[in-house]
């Protein structure tokens, strides 16, 4: 078992590595870097404590009890920057470290001013000086596992539809991974929540050491988060310039902002004709400033009328004239030697999954029944 962990460290802190490394980094990155390397800390600490270390060296006893309140905020910090533009951290976002920075001020005299007798005496619960604090913290821990996987997971939705506003596309730039993340690790906390609730509370006793379940859970944990954080560009990749991006909208909104009703129905006509004649969905990584430079205004108006007048949002739009091309050149005879995924790609799509998700949304049918129907 400890191989298992000391391999989880090294992977957690190579990890940290590789997205420091990054090209094109983002600050949700930079995030995760930090993240990974006090999930690498927590599960090191705990591997020497399961080795016996804090008995030879009493000096180590609780050096990790602070970080688990440490995982919860980077977490929601982490999703937080994947979608807001503005990618740097305000005052405010340092305050979800204050219960972590509490917690290690509070056992400041325990680390520096207790002997290693007395560490001893209450690691091994022969002193209670710590007995109430380390209940309030474990609580702390627990409420900390629970809500902000919750306040996560609430801003995915938000993520989905900045992409939606932006993007042609949602490759390596959709959070869909984050959602599985985010109840992996409410997994892992409930874990230690059950298990916390059954041998502190109701007085069960374990037959063996069950901490190595919740400690084993984050070892698998970093294996995922490792490998999809690696893949996750960020809505910032590719050189696109935040300025580019736009916030979706309100009724509301548009009614203040400013876009004249003519001009508005002028370039909507423009639009069409540009769609129409240039085809620029063809291109797999279409942006709305893309599109916004062809037609010479800005990616705000051109949100707006593509809102107001197709009813739709851009990844909806740019996709529909996907979805109509493919329907016509899978009908050309001159592309029957082709496969269906190759005139996808060759209508703008980036991907078989892409593709067929899209295909489903707008046609109610999938790829097979299309050309079922269309053969018979």
């Amino acid at each position: 078992m400890d191989t298992l962990f000391f391999i989880g460290v090294f992977l957690a802190f190579f990890l940290q590595f590789l997205l420091l490394s990054k090209k094109h980094k983002t600050l949700s990155d930079k995030i995760l870097a930090v993240w990974m390397f006090f999930i690498g800390f927590h599960l090191f600490s705990y591997c020497i404590y399961y080795l016996g270390y804090w008995d030879k060296y009493p000096h180590l006893v609780g050096i990790h009890h602070w970080v688990p309140l440490l995982h919860g905020p980077l977490l929601y910090l982490y999703t937080v920057f994947s979608l807001r533009t503005d990618q740097h951290l305000r005052q405010k976002d340092y305050l979800h470290f204050t219960p972590s920075v509490f917690v290690s001020l509070y056992m400041f005299r325990f680390y520096f001013f207790y002997s290693t007798d007395r560490k001893i005496m209450i690691n091994n619960g022969e002193v209670d000086d710590f007995s109430l604090f380390m209940t309030l913290s474990l609580i702390a821990f627990l409420l900390s596992g629970i809500i902000y996987p919750i306040l996560s997971y609430r801003l995915l939705g938000k993520h989905r539809r900045l992409i939606d506003e932006n993007f042609s596309y949602d490759e390596n730039i959709n959070l869909n991974w984050l959602k599985y993340c985010i109840w992996g690790i409410g997994g892992i906390f409930l874990t230690a929540t059950i298990i916390s609730l059954l041998r502190e509370v109701i007085g069960v006793e374990f037959g063996f050491n069950a901490d190595l379940i919740f400690y084993t859970q984050i070892t698998l944990f970093i294996f995922f988060l490792g490998y999809f954080g690696i893949r996750h560009k960020g809505i910032f990749a590719d050189n696109i310039a935040r300025s580019q991006i736009v916030e979706p909208g309100t009724q509301g909104e548009y009614k203040k902002s400013g876009l004249n009703q003519d001009v508005a129905a002028s370039s909507h006509q423009v639009l069409l004709k540009i769609m129409k004649e240039q085809k620029p969905f063809l291109q797999p990584k279409l942006t709305l400033g893309a599109l916004a430079k062809l037609l010479d205004i800005s990616v705000n108006h051109l949100s707006q009328i593509i809102n107001q007048y197709e009813g739709v949002n851009f990844y909806d739009f740019v996709n529909k004239y996907r979805v109509e091309e493919f329907m016509l050149k899978v009908t050309d005879t001159k592309n029957k030697n082709f496969s269906i995924l190759a005139i996808a790609l060759d209508c703008g799509f980036n991907s078989k999954s892409s593709f067929n998700q899209v295909f489903k949304k707008i046609t109610d049918k999938t790829p097979s029944q299309y050309m079922t129907e269309i053969k018979a």
